[in-house]
């Protein structure tokens, strides 16, 4: 069997497309366009270079500086936790001494001896100094090595400064603080102090001052392998050195490169002194040098040259170039001319071969030009099932009998798809005045087609609309009595004349000028200063007539309009609407009807509310009648008594007819009588009338109303009446649920509250009956709906329209003591009165408090 081509791998098939993309993409190009191509790529392939080396060496530097900053960071860090531990050794010895001085377990002389053991021990010692709680100095010891000035005599006082102001510090906190004092001469050395606290039973009792040499600190805290290698100093909180020796600043006019990085250090505070004391650390600077930047320096050199020898060739090219350019543009030129036309060309000899198509007929058929050219008929873009038709348009083409406006017929692409073109053949005739063959036009009229073809549908869509519309359209110009447009409607009602639109025209008052007549002068415009603007932009006006020829009621729009051949002309709209007007004199009948009914419900409200309101007046004036009696009888009547009795029986009399004008002016839904009220006066009366029924059901009414509440604008005897019969009600709830003596009571309550953004006055009667059943809730203000046996259902209604006349609410709810129910509560709100209320009626319309005898 024979052996079978080896399978390309993966990997060159991923190579090779690349490669194959390069080559149709460059012979794509024009020879031109290779010729420039060919003469950049050298210098951009050296630029690339050339831009790979400069990226390599500062990746390679900045990687290099990384990891310097990285170990310079870990070398610090490592070098801080040196110089902490010793300081915190140092700090746990001293604090040993403070503890046996709190004690009282070291005298003065063993002080000075151990101080001495730890200074000779630790040479970043410099003093340890104790100082009482005066401030004065009771023990010292010092270095040999610190400056005189620095040392502290036994039995001075500590001088006011730094280290006076961290003594305070230690006694406030009463704990270890550290403070670097300012320098006392220009000679001494910078010193870091401790100063301990000593606490003899809780009382403060001075301090232990330990000084540090910072210069020994960093000497013999910092590892030597640190120091070896870094530049390490101590800085303060001002960033100024304590100790060590910095590096100076770079010199960048000896640098062979200007960016190379800054210099490597970094620093971090020493705990547990904090901020006041800084470890910085800068790596020496080590650089490349000439020689190491000579490789770089050479790359780039002659890369520079070889850019600029291949610029040297590409100008060269360039100019040779642009001579064989000049020579293809004239060439190009003429190809251009043939390619931008968008109707195809189709030259055919004698003998019906096809000899030339330009690129226009290739792109219409989706053939291009090698494949078409030399052909004969039948050809490849004409349809099958029109060879016949497509072979006789042929002969006729050859035979020279040519239509002058062309003929239509379809193409076939090359897809198989078709498109609508029309062909115009005319004679090809050469130099000589011979005719070689015919030259045929082609233009695709497939959107023309299609446009002319959604018009026609469109026209018949919109003419449908029109005369299925159930209303008549008419169109007539302004002067004229033809009949532009008229739909079916308007045919059935008028025929097909102009006389039903002028009709309707003449009928609905929309007549745009008296006449049409002339008035004698040939060249004088009958519609001569018409307003053609106003009235093609003028809103549409409805008018209702009536035909008595039709018997129909027609409402009539009309609208000035520019037909399409520019004359104005005028619509007309008629509707019928016949069965609106014969509706809208029903409803009038009826309403007619319900006004009756309606006026017959009010009376019977009117006296039902009447004898509701009124027997709580004639109530009050039937107990103080029957009070006089008895008294009378029983011989311990005083004429004071008697006359205060009257005067009230005379009050509820009066009273009372109030009652009726107020009932009577509410039913007949005019507005309440208002007046600037005082809310404390009037549950005064509403409490005084209602107190007797409530002790006639044994119920305890208690009151409370909130001090200094504005005045309300209300008519205070429809408000009363409300609070009353609220309060009634509650008492009647109680009598009904038969609650014991002590659990028999009414509340009224009475405070301002903030509703829907508003300020109110909130009235609220609580009692402590059964409640009221959620089916009782849903129907409780309706009219004529009561739960007594004897109500007539008015009350609650009759209190909530009051309530709402003042532009108040009223509520009903339940109140429960975890599921059980404990009571009903009735509240209301009123608004306050506004300013301009307040402004009008005046502090001396206000009612006064009635006396109470």
């Amino acid at each position: 069997m024979d052996s079978l081509p080896p399978h390309p791998s993966p990997t060159a098939m991923v190579v090779a497309a690349p490669a194959r993309w390069w080559r149709k993409w460059w012979r794509g190009l024009s020879p031109t366009r290779q010729d420039r191509f060919a003469a950049l790529a050298p210098l951009a392939a050296v630029l690339m270079f050339l831009a790979a080396i400069v990226a390599a060496f500062w990746y390679l530097r900045a990687e290099e500086a990384e990891r310097e900053q990285e170990a310079l960071r870990r070398d610090v860090e490592y070098a801080q936790q040196r110089v902490r531990l010793r300081l915190l050794e140092r700090q746990e010895q001293l604090m040993r001494i403070a503890r046996d001085l709190s004690n009282q377990e070291l005298e003065r002389t063993e002080f000075v001896s151990r101080a001495e053991s730890l200074i000779s021990q630790y040479p970043e010692l410099q003093a340890i100094t104790w100082i009482d709680e005066r401030r004065r100095i009771r023990a010292s010891h010092a270095a040999p090595t610190l400056a005189s000035s620095e040392l502290r005599i036994a039995g001075e006082v500590l001088k006011p400064g730094d280290t006076a102001d961290t003594f305070g510090l230690a006694r406030d906190l009463q704990q270890p603080v550290y403070a670097q004092p300012a320098a006392t001469s220009g000679d001494s050395t910078p010193l870091l102090q401790l100063q301990v606290p000593l606490n003899n039973q809780g009382k403060f009792s001075g301090v232990v001052l330990g000084e540090y040499s910072i210069d020994s600190l960093l000497r013999y805290g910092t590892p030597t392998e640190v120091l070896a290698r870094y530049a390490v100093t101590l800085l303060d909180g001002k960033n100024q050195v304590l100790a060590g020796t910095p590096l100076g600043p770079r010199n960048t006019a000896t640098q062979l490169l200007p960016w190379s990085p800054r210099a490597n250090e970094y620093e971090v505070p020493v705990s547990p002194v904090g901020n006041g004391l800084v470890l910085k650390a800068q790596a020496y600077r080590t650089s490349l040098g000439v020689v190491g930047s000579g490789l770089f320096w050479l790359v780039g050199t002659l890369s520079a040259m070889t850019a600029w020898m291949l610029i040297a060739t590409w100008r060269h090219t360039r100019r040779r170039m642009q001579a064989q350019q000049a020579l293809v543009a004239e060439t190009n030129f003429r190809r251009a001319m043939e390619n931008s036309i968008l109707t195809g060309m189709r030259a055919l000899d004698m003998e019906g071969r096809i000899t030339y198509v330009n690129a226009a007929f290739c792109q219409m058929t989706g053939w291009s030009e090698a494949e078409l050219v030399g052909l004969k008929a039948p050809f490849p873009y004409w349809p099958d099932s029109d060879h016949e038709a497509l072979h006789a348009k042929l002969r006729d083409e050859l035979s020279g009998k040519t239509i002058v406006g062309g003929f239509q017929v379809r193409v076939r692409r090359k897809s198989g798809t078709l498109f609508d073109a029309r062909l115009y053949v005319s004679p090809l005739i050469d130099a000589h005045g011979q005719q070689t063959g015919w030259m045929t036009s082609m233009t695709d009229i497939t959107e023309p087609n299609r446009i002319r073809e959604q018009l026609s549908a469109s026209h018949e869509r919109f003419t449908i609309v029109l005369e299925s519309l159930d209303a008549s359209v008419s169109v007539a110009p302004l002067g004229s009595e033809e009949l532009l447009f008229a739909n079916k409607l308007y045919r059935q009602w008028f025929g097909s004349q102009t006389g039903g639109h002028l009709q309707l025209v003449a009928q609905a008052g929309v007549v745009p000028v008296a006449g049409t007549e002339h008035t004698g002068m040939d060249d004088e415009d009958g519609l001569m200063g018409l307003p053609t603007d106003p009235l093609t932009s003028a809103r549409t006006e409805n008018a209702e007539i009536y035909l008595p020829d039709l018997g129909k009621w027609l409402e009539v729009r009309s609208r000035y309009l520019n037909w399409v051949d520019g004359r104005l002309a005028q619509m007309v709209i008629a509707t019928d609407i016949t069965p609106r007007r014969q509706a809208e004199e029903q409803a009038a009948r009826q309403a007619e009807r319900a006004q009756s009914v309606s006026r017959l419900i009010t009376m019977g409200e009117m006296a039902s509310s009447v004898a509701h309101e009124l027997n709580q007046p004639l109530t009050a004036i039937n107990n103080y009648c029957s009070g006089m009696v008895s008294r009378i009888q029983s011989g311990q009547l005083t004429e004071e008594a008697l006359l205060t009795a009257l005067q009230k029986t005379a009050h509820q009399a009066q009273r009372a007819g109030q009652i009726i004008q107020r009932i009577r002016a509410f039913v007949k839904k005019s507005e309440p009588n208002r007046t600037l009220a005082d809310v404390h006066s009037m549950v005064n009366e509403a409490v005084e009338l209602a107190d007797i029924e409530l002790r006639r059901h044994n119920v305890r009414l208690t009151h409370y109303v909130a001090a200094r509440l504005p005045p309300v604008m209300v008519d205070t005897i429809l408000i009363e009446q409300v609070l009353v019969n609220l309060m009634k009600n509650g008492a009647e709830a109680i009598q009904h649920a038969n609650r014991p003596p002590s659990g028999r009571s009414v509340e009224l309550r009475v405070v301002p509250k903030h509703v829907e953004d508003r300020e109110v006055v909130e009235f609220s009667v609580q009692d402590t009956g059964k409640g009221l059943a959620p089916e009782v809730l849903e129907r409780l203000f309706e009219a004529f709906f009561s739960t007594k046996e004897e109500g007539m259902g008015m009350g609650l209604n009759l209190c909530r329209s009051i309530v709402e006349s003042h532009q108040g609410r009223m509520l009903a709810e339940n109140l429960y003591n975890g599921s059980e129910v404990t009571g009903c509560k009735f509240s209301f709100w009123l608004p306050l009165a506004k300013p301009a209320d307040a402004t009008t009626n005046s502090v001396a319309n206000i009612q006064k408090p009635r006396t109470i005898a």
